[in-house]
């Protein structure tokens, strides 16, 4: 498998390179040469695969030579150790939960998938490589759990400061090791330029192997389909349309669910469903891209105002608008409609989400209105543990402290404030 680069299909790379880059040299993401659907008897019989088997057939074409087949089930078999469940909330409604992990948050299949494949890479190198991430929520806590101690790699994690919740915060900040945490005073679209700053730096690159850990790393992005197949996988038992719902930020989630519909995934239609920062909304209506400053909402992980993976997005639909509106509908609420969606379940059904899954639930409804008669799935991405004082505030419930969580809680923050990009060059330098 070859990866060209979206600014330049000139350049390409293979699955190593991209994975170790990051970015290309021109600076555009990384995006396979060809998407080679599986036979239609791997979703035929999908219903008898195990999660590893299945995640084996899916990533097998986009890694290629750069691992072996031996080495590739290993990682995948270290990132999969937990369940995904799809939980029946009402009639045609389903929740993917994908918080089961180790930081209880959809992001640890990116994040460990790709720990593991740089520390496999790491075996046979002796150069080493700094992981430069932006988060404004949950990246920040899978990324570091998943390279924490990884050999041959530092991390170097941005967040801004105040607008993750105190759980987000410890994950992130409290582990040591090879892990450094800097609170940024600003957004997370503040974070993601000194990142990208970063990366144009010749200063730092003639001196720093920089990769990223966010959603434009190809190996973070890409292994986030094999939620999406197990979904199918259960739902098909289950005689259940698909039309999943996903609660949108960087838009590299619901990218990798598109490619696993490219790879034969029988699906009706997506919903990215968004809080206030409505980029994408806005250009589903009019077919027009304008970013904007991002927005401090409850539903943190998504206050993104210029979404790094739509471009992905445009690309696996051929840059037709009118190719993408078959298959994306985008719908963006409010804070006060969030918190009015958990009450109203958690009510009703006793099922408690957080405020990114409450995101996605609306949208699915806001989906079937015009489609009676549709079921659907809306992806869960956290527990709701980690965004304790909106569940205490809006369900007026108390929550149990998971272990997970339980082994952070009481751990010192250590982290290093900055104002400007210049105090991160200087660290970085160092």
């Amino acid at each position: 498998m070859r990866y060209l680069s979206l600014n330049d299909k000139n350049h390409m790379a293979g699955f190593k390179e991209a994975v170790v880059r990051g970015i290309a040299p021109d600076k555009g993401l990384y995006f396979p040469e060809r998407i080679e659907p599986l036979p239609s008897s791997f979703f035929d019989q999908i219903e008898n695969r195990s999660k590893d088997e299945i995640a084996f057939q899916a990533i097998q074409q986009f890694v290629g030579e750069d691992i072996s087949n031996n080495a590739l089930q290993n990682i995948i078999a270290a990132t999969l150790d937990f369940e995904f469940p799809l939980v029946t909330i009402e009639e045609g409604i389903a929740t993917l939960e994908l918080f089961h992990g180790p930081t209880m948050a959809f992001k640890d299949v990116g994040a460990r998938f790709m720990a593991n494949c740089l520390g496999h890479f790491s075996e046979t190198s002796d150069e080493e490589v700094t992981v430069l991430v932006a988060t404004s929520g949950d990246t920040g806590g899978a990324v570091a759990n998943g390279f924490l101690g990884v050999e041959g790699a530092k991390v170097v994690i941005l967040y801004p400061s105040g607008k993750v919740s105190d759980i987000q915060e410890r994950q992130l900040t409290t582990l040591g090791q090879n892990i450094t945490a800097m609170e940024v005073s600003g957004t997370f679209d503040d974070c993601q330029r000194m990142v990208k700053d970063a990366f144009l730096d010749v200063d730092i690159t003639k001196k720093r192997k920089l990769t990223s850990a966010n959603s434009i790393n190809v190996a973070r992005w890409l292994p986030q389909m094999f939620y999406y197949l197990f979904a199918y996988r259960d739902s098909k038992k289950r005689e259940m349309d698909i039309v999943f719902s996903v609660p949108s930020g960087n838009f590299g989630n619901i990218c990798a669910g598109m490619v696993a519909h490219r790879l034969g995934m029988p699906v009706k239609h997506f919903v990215a469903a968004t809080n206030v920062n409505d980029v994408v909304p806005n250009y589903m209506k009019s077919a027009e891209y304008s970013p904007k400053p991002s927005i401090a909402t409850i539903s943190n992980a998504m206050d993104v105002g210029d979404p790094s993976n739509f471009i992905r997005i445009q690309n696996l639909f051929e840059n037709s608008f009118e190719k993408l509106q078959r298959y994306l509908s985008s719908f963006s609420f409010t804070d006060e409609e969030t918190k009015a969606a958990m009450f109203d379940v958690y009510g009703k059904t006793g099922y408690m989400m957080d405020p990114h899954g409450a995101v996605g639930y609306l949208g699915l409804k806001k989906y079937m209105e015009n489609n009676p008669g549709i079921s659907g799935i809306f992806l869960e991405t956290a527990h709701p543990i980690k965004f304790l004082d909106v569940v205490k505030e809006t369900l007026d419930v108390s929550l149990d402290i998971p272990p997970q969580i339980q082994r952070v809680i009481d751990k010192e923050k250590i982290a290093i404030p900055i104002k400007k990009y210049a105090e991160l060059k200087s660290f970085l330098m160092d």
